[in-house]
């Protein structure tokens, strides 16, 4: 056993979230914790990692076991993303900083051959660790996740999401034996998404992961732990076989506890009986009091079975249209739209009919959201033309729900400047939303995610709209919430246009996918599962005709180079390279030598290739 915690007890900010826990994770496990948001799943992985000490109970952790954690919220680091990642080969890192003062002691006379022999042998370990494969390795996963451009660029500048997805990518590098992934697909786009779930399948450790992706649970793990009430029920298989077997599980309990308390009511009835008959006998029987008393011990003994919660509190969602829009909602022409010289949109038609649901598919930059902004009108294009339909009401739900309120406000003043309703009526639907007493006064700012969508969603609820633009609206809610909001978009009667990477809310809740590939948009009529092979072929087709256009450009580059243009080039390279090891000699702090490092290795490269070039011409 890798992991084990035995009877867990934790308290967190006076609510008690495990009572008795018991969890083991074993060598090569695939692991899924669900469980709603607020059961705890965050904090059991911090008592793992030691982040947060237990109350009570035990905590086993095989000796020597690395554990690799994703916080949904990244460390700090000063620095390149690209030194960031190359900081999960600490080993190889300082194997290179004594390789580079080795080499310094060879030119030595004296220490030459000492320096020499200390010199092969770190060449062997560093050759072994997959010193030389370091560089690719990074760029491999990087590509996979989707980051190759954030390498150079300065981890305190990113955003949040691009610092998880690089917080995401060192720890597949540094190969733990156990790694503990907290929702790792947010942030990433459908390709990266299909990329991880490939790269969890083959991984030699053990895995355990929060998620509320069914699908990518459905794809990359073996097991289900389900943490309600604070105790934790194993399932075997993924989360599509989860879900039927805990019906049946429910049902079943459910039954023999109504088995059971039609026993207790037939005890009680006979106790009651006996009791009677002892009374009225003349004179009273003290045999049948003696019975009566048995029985009562024995129903005092009897194990009594809880009562099991068959069907949990959910949000109560319910949208329906405010009338019917014009037949036309929106019918763009010939959109074109740049950002920082990066032609974003370029020549985009896209005609959106009244009930009409249409999921917008892409990979992250692609365009997306700015082209949801322009249909919206929070911005306009650099060209084309966006027409708006005949009695639209539009209720646009962004990827920050609240994006623009007053952090400060508290949320049912929120709600009541959107829905003119009392106090009381406010707090009464919001109590349908899952927001129960005092909880209702709680600040802007104090709200999670999931409780951010909770409320926007409320809002929806109480205005009149019959065409819905949703921005990735699964993000932040739980699975239970999502299957509600599912149901509740299934029932809208109105125009739904949707972007989003979870692939079981579009396969459910879309008739059409428009997918934005290199500025273009391909709309094609099914569901995601129907149609993304269609998208995956557009993909190669404009990967492809890159290549080639990257080869042409390059062929007539050189055709035209003279091999003086190489020795200017190698000469300056050179240069370059030895400014850059006088620099690495002079730096003291080590994020700034793994990021001279990094450019030693690629200007090495770069002169190895620009002298194989100059041979050649």
């Amino acid at each position: 056993m890798l992991i084990t915690l035995k009877n867990i007890k934790k308290t967190l900010g006076g609510t008690v979230l495990f009572e008795d826990l018991n969890f083991e994770l074993k060598e090569n496990e695939k692991i899924g914790l669900v469980g709603r948001n607020g059961s705890g799943k965050s904090t059991l992985f911090r008592l793992i990692t030691k982040d947060e000490s237990i109350d009570e109970g035990d905590l086993f952790i095989q000796k020597g076991l690395t554990i690799g954690y994703l916080r949904q919220i990244p460390s700090e680091w000063e620095g390149t993303g690209r030194s960031y990642l190359k900081s999960s080969f600490e080993k190889l890192l300082k194997m290179i900083r004594e390789m580079n003062e080795l080499e310094v002691a060879m030119q030595d006379s004296a220490k030459m051959e000492s320096a020499l022999y200390k010199y092969g042998q770190l060449q062997d370990r560093f050759a072994q660790g997959g010193g030389y494969e370091m560089e690719a390795n990074i760029e491999k996963v990087s590509a996979g996740l989707g980051i190759t451009e954030l390498l150079d660029q300065s981890f305190e500048q990113l955003s949040g999401g691009e610092k998880t997805k690089l917080g995401l990518a060192r720890i597949l590098l540094e190969e733990p034996d156990v790694l503990l992934l907290d929702e790792p697909t947010n942030h990433l786009d459908l390709n990266a998404i299909e990329w991880l779930e490939q790269y969890l399948c083959n991984y030699s450790g053990a895995v355990c992961i929060i998620s509320h992706d069914r699908v990518f649970l459905d794809h990359t793990i073996s097991s289900i732990a389900d943490l309600e009430e604070g105790e934790i029920t194993k399932y075997s298989g993924g989360y599509s076989s989860f879900e039927q077997q805990k019906e049946e599980k429910l049902l079943a309990e459910f039954q023999e506890y109504k088995e059971q308390q039609k026993k207790i009511k037939k005890m009680k009835e006979a106790i009651r009986r006996l009791r009677q008959w002892a009374s009225e006998a003349s004179p009273p029987n003290p045999k049948l009091f003696k019975k009566a008393k048995s029985m009562e011990r024995a129903l005092e003994k009897m194990e009594k079975k809880e009562k099991p919660l068959i069907d949990p509190k959910k949000m109560n969602l319910s949208l329906e249209a405010d009338g019917r829009s014009g037949t036309d909602v929106f019918v763009a022409e010939n959109i074109c739209k740049a950002f920082g010289g990066r032609q974003i949109l370029n020549g985009i038609n896209l005609h959106l009919r009244y009930k009409e649901r249409v999921a917008l598919v892409g990979g992250n930059g692609s365009g997306k959201s700015t082209l949801m902004g322009i249909l919206l009108g929070h911005s306009y294009p650099d060209s084309g033309q966006i027409k708006g339909g005949r009695s639209m009401k539009i209720g646009y739900l962004p990827q920050d729900p609240l994006h623009g309120a007053d952090p400060d406000m508290r949320m049912i003043d929120y709600f009541r400047e959107h829905v003119i309703v009392t106090e009381g009526q406010a707090r009464q639907i919001l109590a349908h939303f899952m927001f129960y007493g005092y909880s209702v006064f709680h600040k802007i700012r104090q709200l999670s995610g999931g409780e951010q969508m909770r409320l926007k969603l409320a809002v929806f609820m109480n205005q009149g709209i019959n065409i819905l633009l949703l921005d990735e609206p699964t993000n932040h809610l739980d699975i239970e919430s999502q299957e509600v909001l599912e149901e509740a978009l299934n029932k809208f009667t109105g125009t739904v246009l949707g972007i989003s990477h979870d692939r079981y809310f579009l396969n459910r809740c879309f008739t059409d996918t428009a997918y934005l590939i290199d500025g273009q948009l391909h709309r094609f009529h099914g569901t995601y599962n129907e149609t993304q092979h269609k998208w995956k072929n557009i993909q190669h087709q404009v990967e492809q005709k890159g290549v080639s256009e990257k080869k042409s450009s390059k062929s007539k580059a050189e055709n035209s180079e003279h091999p003086r243009d190489y020795e200017h080039l190698i000469l300056r390279a050179e240069q370059k390279l030895e400014r850059l090891k006088n620099e690495m000699e002079k730096a003291d702090q080590q994020e700034r030598r793994m990021d001279l490092e990094s450019e030693k290795v690629r200007l090495e490269k770069e002169l190895d290739e620009l002298y194989g070039k100059w041979i050649s011409t």
